[in-house]
């Protein structure tokens, strides 16, 4: 076990920008501190930190040009910190695991792995891989862990994976594996917490909308569907991602504007969906704020409830029915109006709200009459990984992180 006053600190990395939070080592962690590094690579990098005991918030300025000078910076300021040394183990978000199934040690082996799919999703797994690297080299004495988004759909049945493609595709793992299931994980628990485990177990929908997006349905507490695939760009519309488009758009794209690869990954992930709609902004609140007037951002809106009305009625089939329907995510659980949106018209499917407590972003938000739960959730994400790769590092303590 680790000794007292031990802690681990957590990092979900991207191309441009990077989470962290340390937690304390114990059966109930609590966070120390959170911070994030936002707009890297854009010319104005924010570092934010929250000091949770003294709720204390601070903005601290620097200069970072890419992602490496970013992770740099943010390892040199964690080891000026005074408490730096008491971090014991790391835990990272990984969004593409492959088949594991489960959190795990970095290894040699482990990292090579990951470096072979980076390609699968070059907005996230190739920062991660760097920040892993960086810490390594500074602090090889240090576990790290890799927590996988993707870990909680390797459930999922066959016919939910497999892709309408040539099968050397197939062969070399090209099919549907889904993503946020970190925070699909800790809603799961928080469900069982809030309802009890018996009705955690039945038809379940999760909703994680944020800038992000993306349901997953559960059925006796394993995934059996979600709406992203091979990469985080499908699904649903997103603040900058598409979702879903029929392939023959992809052709249109590349080819009415001379695109390489690289440029189309580019539009797809940071220039389409409710951005690409609105052709303003991604921001949630600011599209309600201008709905009324600006014909586009109305539109944006009204595209994404009517994406995620349409997923939550397909996996209301693919489960055989609908027992409780879970809001998370930054939109999910903060934005009554888009909840209220979405679920309009679904009567049929047992989905009643009373608006009363939905205003209010109640646990609770659907009526007596409604035949279904309709609960909202705020994910942990940090929290999930921490609790992880604690309960990892406990229990092999004596592996080290290299192989």
């Amino acid at each position: 076990m680790a000794a007292e006053n031990s802690t681990v600190l957590t990092i979900n990395g991207g191309s441009s920008s990077i989470k962290f939070a340390i937690y304390e080592m114990a059966e109930n962690p609590m966070s120390i501190l959170e911070a994030k590094i936002n707009r890297i690579g854009q010319g104005n990098p924010e570092f934010i930190v929250t000091y949770n005991r003294s709720n204390e918030k601070n903005s601290i300025p620097f200069r970072a040009s890419n992602f490496h000078e970013a992770a740099g910076f943010l390892i040199e300021w964690l080891e000026r910190q005074s408490g730096f040394n008491m971090v014991k183990c790391i835990g990272h978000r990984m969004v593409h695991g492959l088949k594991h199934t489960h959190a795990e040690i970095i290894s040699d082996d482990l990292l090579s792995d990951l470096k072979k799919i980076s390609a699968y999703d070059p907005d996230h797994l190739p920062a991660e891989i760097e920040i892993v690297q960086l810490f390594r080299n500074r602090h090889p004495d240090i576990v790290q862990v890799a927590c996988f988004d993707t870990a909680f759909h390797t459930t999922m049945p066959r016919v939910a994976k497999i892709l309408p493609i040539p099968r050397r595709f197939d062969n070399a793992g090209v099919q549907r594996y889904g993503f946020h299931g970190i925070s699909y994980t800790y809603l799961m628990e928080a469900l069982a917490t809030a309802v009890g485990s018996e009705a955690a177990n039945e038809r379940v929908i999760l909703a994680h909308l944020g800038s992000g997006a993306s349901l997953a349905a559960v059925k006796e507490g394993k995934s059996i569907d979600t709406s992203m695939g091979f990469t985080p760009a499908g699904g649903v519309v997103m603040g900058t991602r598409s979702g879903d488009i029929d392939p023959g758009v992809a052709w249109y794209m590349m080819h009415s504007e001379k695109m390489t690869a690289g440029q189309f990954n580019q539009v797809i992930n940071h220039q389409t969906g409710l951005l690409g709609i609105s052709e303003t902004t991604s921001d949630m609140q600011d599209l309600l704020k201008h709905e009324s007037a600006d014909i586009k951002a109305a539109e944006a809106l009204a595209v994404f409830c009517y994406t995620i009305k349409k997923w939550i009625g397909a996996f209301t089939a693919a489960l055989g029915g609908l027992d409780i329907l879970v809001f998370s995510g930054g939109i999910g659980e903060n934005a009554p109006v888009i909840r209220s949106r979405i679920c309009e018209g679904m009567q049929y499917a047992g989905i009643i709200l009373d608006e009363g407590l939905n205003q209010k972003n109640a646990p609770l938000i659907s009526t007596g009459a409604s035949n279904m739960q309709v609960r909202v959730i705020p994910t942990n994400e940090e929290l999930m990984i921490a609790k992880s790769t604690m309960r990892l590092y406990n229990g092999e303590e004596k592996i080290k992180p290299q192989s």
